[in-house]
């Protein structure tokens, strides 16, 4: 090797050695130390937000970005993940990219992605770090009203996840155009004008709060973005208040137990209204489903006719709900539940003064959700009625 390439190399030698100790000396100096909480509360973070797969937890917002002079090592970050547009933008403005991986854990990656969630998870704190955990394995939260109606002196309020947005004179509320499957103007004339007293209110939207996992209470507008349209035909059919299962993971449906039973003939009430009323109760629990540890009433917006008994606190009760109600008391009990509240161990199973359908509650104390099935066979007297147990075992 000739002299003039052996003192070219042994520049090279030394430049890259003392650009290496300059480096690491930067590195060294760069002292700057960051927190999940302090990041969290500086840029506002949205703690307890459900988040999805690819999602950023930063939102729509631009990426988080500090000086590289007090951050070095976030540059090295960059070299390592050949992130080209990171290191143009750090060697253009002298302000490198946050490395998220110093604050985070599970489920965000180092340019704060939501990654290795399967369904709606959630931002939060596990430790010292930033995660977005996975959904358990069922998720469940309670219907909250998000936009209702409030009965005045003068006509009704018009609420809106708590502020009062409008008010609506009586004489205006017949022409309102809140409606979905269950109400539309009307049905809130009615309320209004036989229903209810000052100050009663009428759900218009539900958003869900309460959650099992402990995430942030969600607007109605975001129920069907994060946990789909169902859950908000769902949720609609049952008394605001009511448990909702939102998410399950795998899981296998298992026979719980079962129960049958007759209409059977009493014409002292009228056999056709009875059969009117039967039907109605197994619509009004078909399908219910109750999470974990959670009491749930049947559907709301179902009705029964009245048929005439002087033994009845005024005189009329709603004959026939009470061979489904029989079959439903045995299937429940039988899986190990309480007796239903609004519930006795008569033959007459539903106790006076107590709706069929929303008053009513049944408790699943199992750790999995139940679902009750109800149908019915044939017609008339000899009706055959029917309860089964379904079990939402994890797999």
């Amino acid at each position: 090797m000739s002299k003039s390439w052996r003192k070219i190399s042994l520049t090279i030698i030394l430049a890259l050695a003392i650009l290496s100790i300059v480096f690491a000396a930067l590195v060294a100096a760069s002292n700057v130390s960051y927190n999940a909480h302090g990041i969290a509360e500086e840029y506002k973070l949205p703690i307890g937000q459900s988040m999805f797969e690819n999602q950023s937890i930063l939102g729509q917002r631009e990426p988080i970005t500090v000086p590289f002079i007090s951050n070095v090592g976030f540059l090295a970050h960059q070299i390592q993940a050949l992130d080209i547009q990171g290191i143009i933008l750090t060697l253009n403005t002298g302000m490198v990219p946050f490395d998220f991986s110093t604050i985070s854990g599970e489920g965000i990656d180092s340019y704060g992605n939501v990654v290795n969630v399967k369904g709606p998870g959630f931002l939060t704190y596990e430790g010292d770090k930033l995660v977005v955990k996975s959904p358990d394995h069922y998720v469940w939260g309670y219907s909250a009203p998000y936009k209702w109606l409030v009965k005045t002196e003068t006509g009704v309020d018009v609420v809106e996840n708590g502020t009062v947005i409008k008010s609506v004179p009586a004489e205006e509320i017949k022409n309102l155009e809140y409606k979905n499957d269950y109400y539309n103007a009307s049905t809130i004339a009615s309320w209004y004008n036989y229903d209810s007293a000052v100050d009663a209110t009428f759900t218009l939207e539900k958003g869900m709060s309460g959650f099992s996992d402990g995430r942030n209470n969600i607007s109605a507008s975001d129920v069907p973005k994060i946990f789909g349209q169902d859950v908000v035909d769902y949720a609609s059919e049952y008394p605001t208040g009511s448990p909702i299962l939102l998410y399950s993971g795998n899981y296998t449906e298992e026979a719980g137990e079962a129960y049958s039973t007759y209409l059977g003939s009493h014409p002292e009430y009228g056999d056709g209204i009875r059969e009117i009323n039967a039907r109605q109760f197994v619509f009004a629990w078909n399908g219910t489903v109750i999470p974990p540890n959670s009491t749930s009433s049947g559907k709301d917006y179902v009705y029964f006719e009245s048929a005439s008994d002087s033994n009845a606190p005024g005189g009329s009760a709603s004959h026939g709900v009470c061979p489904p109600a029989r079959t439903l008391r045995a299937a429940v009990t039988a899986e190990g539940f309480d007796l239903p509240v609004g519930m006795c161990w008569d033959e007459d199973a539903v106790l006076f003064g107590y709706n069929p359908a929303q008053g009513i509650y049944v408790t699943n104390n199992h750790d999995y959700p139940v679902k009750i099935n109800m149908w019915t066979e044939g017609e008339g007297t000899g009706m055959a009625i029917y309860c089964q147990i379904v079990r939402y075992v994890p797999t």
